[in-house]
């Protein structure tokens, strides 16, 4: 079973069993949560294709641990004028695990 949802703006495929980076949701770890944005859901010969969402269908997961991705630099620079300025960034993620797919009724 496959599934592509949609979480904090980004789009991601998931199979049941996978481990999966999101952005930062505001539950803890060990909590279960259920994800009603489903764009496609496909079950072997049957496919579901939402416009945009697949009603009915949703996506279950657990959150796994929340963290922070790689720094990355963010440098600014004007010519002419002495102005440089070094600033980093982290992102916070949380990591989920897949454990089950529902499908639509129909």
């Amino acid at each position: 079973m496959y599934a592509v949802f949609e979480t904090g703006g980004l789009q991601f495929n998931a199979e049941e069993g996978a481990l999966l980076k999101v952005p930062h949701l505001t539950e803890k770890p060990g909590d279960t949560i259920s994800i009603e944005k489903v764009l496609l859901v496909k079950d072997g010969e049957k496919a579901f294709m939402g416009t945009p969402y697949v009603i009915a269908a949703r996506v279950e997961a657990e959150i796994v641990k929340e963290g922070q991705a790689e720094k990355i630099d963010v440098y600014k620079f004007k010519r002419r004028t002495k102005y440089r300025k070094l600033t980093g960034h982290r992102q916070k993620y949380t990591e989920i695990k897949i454990k089950k797919i529902v499908l639509p009724e129909n």
